[in-house]
């Protein structure tokens, strides 16, 4: 068992490729409420969570959320792939504006798993190809220790869906 702690204002990446499993993590172990989901604006703003068309307006909603939950000192997960650097980057800035510290969770499951997940998804199944293209971005993430440079609080890697089932997350004052 993994035991994560969270300050209760802080903002929590979630990071992983498509299919990966973040939403049923934040799902698991964060309220709804604190949950900014990329998936659920595109659903809001098009009627379907795949409609990438809106993308753009969903993450402009998402930053604008996330900047009133820091105000409040809410904390805030941030339900997204965040595989690429000027992604993490965007909430990082929040954060600092907000004097909050950013945790990265990071579900780096083998690539046979996260495809299989996806090809399993019943409403939201993401083309291979942009699921391969994530795995990617996220491996040379890894490889390359850039998360350890880009200032998060705390990295979280968890390897498996065994270890995000078991993971046990606490928020903390």
């Amino acid at each position: 068992m993994t035991e994560i702690q969270i300050p209760d204002a802080s903002v929590v990446v979630l990071i992983g490729a498509a299919g990966a499993g973040k939403s049923t993590f934040a799902a698991k172990h964060f309220p709804p409420d604190a949950v900014l989901s990329s998936d659920q604006l595109r659903a809001a703003i098009a009627g379907d969570a795949a409609d990438q068309s809106a993308t753009r307006r969903a993450f402009t909603l998402l930053h604008r959320a996330l900047d009133r939950r820091l105000a409040a000192g809410l904390v805030t997960v941030v339900d997204a792939t965040n595989v690429t650097a000027p992604a993490r980057r965007t909430i990082r800035r929040a954060a600092a504006r907000h004097r909050v510290p950013v945790i990265a969770i990071v579900l780096d499951f083998p690539d046979e798993v996260v495809l299989e997940r996806n090809a399993e998804r019943t409403e939201r199944t993401v083309p291979e190809h942009v699921v391969t293209r994530h795995l990617e971005a996220l491996a040379s993430t890894l490889a390359g220790g850039v998360l350890e440079g880009e200032g998060f609080a705390q990295i979280i890697r968890l390897r498996s869906a065994e270890d995000a089932d078991r993971a046990v997350v606490r928020l903390v004052p």
